[in-house]
């Protein structure tokens, strides 16, 4: 390659580079405050006192394996759930008006077919790629 300044200028500039990229790391270090301290650490560096959580719980297997899977329902259950969902299914009939139980009763409306739209045009076909010219 062809560089603006002879070699040993070029070589003085590097050096100088390097010597403020390590002088200025040096600075860094010698003059960094001292170490933060943690949250209720004391100033002299001793820690505080452990806070006793009462209600604090273990983390468990669930966390890692999921959530356990629900258990089967017994006969009893299921009559329950059964009965329970007719009866919900039974009072919304009863407090249903009758305008609206006649309403439904009505045939049902017919539907008309739609005309089939049209079919999209082709794409164009793609053009010839340019020649490409370097880029230096």
């Amino acid at each position: 390659m062809n560089w603006s300044m002879p070699l040993p200028v070029l070589k003085l500039v590097a050096g100088l580079i390097g010597a403020a990229c390590v002088g200025s790391f040096l600075l860094m270090v010698l003059t960094a405050p001292p170490r933060g301290r943690l949250p209720g650490e004391s100033v002299d560096g001793r820690g505080g006192a452990a806070i006793e959580a009462i209600d604090a719980t273990p983390l468990v297997a669930e966390r890692i394996e999921g959530a356990p899977q629900p258990k089967a329902l017994t006969e009893e259950e299921k009559a329950a759930l059964e009965a329970e969902r007719l009866a919900r299914a039974e009072a919304e009939a009863t407090t249903r008006p009758e305008s609206e139980k006649a309403q439904v009763a009505v045939a049902p409306v017919l539907q008309t077919p739609e005309a089939p739209a049209p079919p999209a045009p082709p794409p164009p076909p793609p053009k010839a790629p340019a020649k490409e010219e370097p880029v230096f």
